[in-house]
């Protein structure tokens, strides 16, 4: 790629961008959020169209206007978040839209061929028969590549594809690729995970602001040197020393908990736990495993079938279980998985969704009027305490990027001083740099004697936040190790449903 620009109003998200990937390679492609790499990537797969600049492919230069004439030439993406129909089948996806022959049974007998060579010669083994619906996340993945292939794919964009797999799988899609890569498939690994990076890449390149400003062999490279070249400064994300204070009294106790969803499917399993003030408590899973449900029925979202919550002193029972404005009376705090559908209101200003769920406080409210110049005044000293850009309290909230989202909602929740916080996924899709920044803000948090549960997928995150780390499978708890016997082995081993 020469010479790539690409502008959206005010925003110069390429600026003069020239990218080149050897064939038979993987090449890694970082940089923060809006750095400009998923617009260079949307470029090559023809999504955006370049305002100027050139794609050359093996040496002749090509035309990608869409996703059509990408497959065309041999350019094919995977995205972050799957794009497969779940009531489907394997073999149904894979075939969707390329279809080879208008005589359905015969066509269906042409592809399961096809792949069939495929899946021996590449490793990429996929149930074809299933419903996706039924197929683990790290099966999908695979799934998703191989419908990139079966359409010709030898070149391959991968947008953080290890993001909802465990380590074992994590593993398991490092050998696939390293094993396409040698049968001379190209790929582009765009990631925030930088030992991923180093593990698996040949050469990786780094943007920001739009630039490349760094491009190199892997042999060359370093974690610590890498995320440098992200930021434009020393970056620190390591593991913290073990909390050194004891933790205090239990703030949140929950006993044999169980849910089941609007499809009769049991989500929870007599899941019992308790969070005590001063400590971090990791929750680690595959996504689907529970998780979510737990995190919305402690934050009394979702009411219990069975089960019982001490709150802060506070007794609940299933059949009387608290609401949201209960917890956040009693000093409970919540930042959801989904920032965009559960957090913010993305049409309303900043200053609006500032207040949600805290618009009854006397800060806020006098005698049942809002008052709008102590929203406005709280919502801009949030954006300065945690450098939230543009700090425009008017600015629309679906106009910030997803970094600036995450860090105005936990300045929401966190800027109340909780006793107990609930947060689910606090960096996911958030760049380096914002990372260091959650990090900090959620240890200061538990040493000024908060209780916190951290749902995340990504191991490195709860390893270095946790004080312990509790692991979820098919709805139960399945572990609950200390800070100090941690590892991915150990906690994937857990997440898959073993034991260690």
């Amino acid at each position: 790629m020469l010479g790539i620009n690409k502008r959206f109003g005010e925003t110069q998200a390429n600026d003069d961008v020239n990218l080149r990937v050897a064939v038979g390679s993987v090449h890694g492609l970082v940089g923060e959020n809006g750095a400009g790499k998923s617009t260079l990537m949307s470029v090559l797969y023809g999504l955006y169209a370049p305002d100027s600049g050139q794609i050359r492919l093996a040496g002749h230069a090509v035309q990608i206007r869409s996703a059509d004439d990408a497959i065309a030439n041999g350019v094919g993406m995977v995205h972050q978040h799957f794009m497969l129909v779940e009531t489907l089948s394997a073999i149904e996806n894979i075939m969707l839209g390329a279809e080879p022959h208008w005589f359905l049974p015969a066509a269906l007998e042409q592809v399961r061929s096809t792949l069939s060579a495929l899946m021996s010669t590449t490793g990429l083994q996929v149930r074809l028969d299933q419903l996706v619906a039924d197929l683990p996340v790290g099966e999908r993945q695979r799934l998703e590549i191989l419908k990139a292939l079966y359409r010709g794919a030898r070149l391959l964009i991968l947008d953080e594809p290890t993001a909802v797999l465990t380590p074992q799988e994590t593993q398991q899609l490092f050998g696939v690729l390293r094993q396409l890569r040698d049968q001379g498939t190209t790929v582009v690994l765009i990631t925030h995970k930088l030992h991923e990076v180093m593990a698996l890449c040949d050469q990786v390149t780094v943007m920001r602001g739009g630039r490349v400003v760094q491009e190199l062999p892997i042999a060359k490279a370093s974690v610590d040197a890498l995320a440098e070249a992200m930021v434009g400064r020393e970056v620190n994300l390591g593991r913290a020393p073990t909390n050194s204070q004891t933790p205090g009294e239990t703030l949140l106790q929950a006993s044999s908990l169980r849910y089941t969803d609007a499809f009769g499917v049991q989500r929870l399993r007599d899941v019992s736990l308790a969070l005590r003030a001063g400590e971090i408590v990791g929750l680690a899973g595959v996504s689907g495993n529970g998780q979510s449900e737990l995190l919305d029925v402690l934050a009394g979202l979702l009411a219990p079938d069975r089960g019982e919550l001490i709150l802060c002193g506070h007794r609940y029972a299933a059949g009387s279980w608290h609401d949201g404005a209960q917890a956040r009376a009693h000093g409970l705090a919540h930042v959801p998985e989904d920032r965009q559908a559960r957090a913010l209101v993305l049409d309303f200003a900043a200053w609006e969704s500032a207040v949600l769920g805290y618009d009854s406080l006397p800060t806020y409210c006098e005698r049942g009027w809002m008052n709008q110049a102590a929203m406005h005044q709280a919502t801009a000293a949030m954006m300065k305490a945690f450098d939230v850009r543009p700090p425009n309290p008017d600015l629309p909230s679906g106009q910030f990027s997803g970094g600036n989202q995450q860090k105005f909602v936990l300045a929401r929740e966190l800027g109340q001083q909780p006793r107990v916080l609930l947060v689910g996924q606090p960096t996911r899709g958030v760049d380096i740099g914002a990372i260091e920044f959650i990090y900090a803000r959620l240890r200061a948090l538990r040493d000024a004697g908060c209780a916190i549960l951290l749902v995340s997928s990504d191991l490195d995150e709860i390893m270095s936040l946790s004080d312990r780390v509790l692991v979820m499978h098919q709805g139960a708890l399945t572990g609950n190790l200390a800070h100090q016997d941690c590892t991915p082995a150990r906690l994937g081993l857990l997440m898959a449903g073993g034991s260690a």
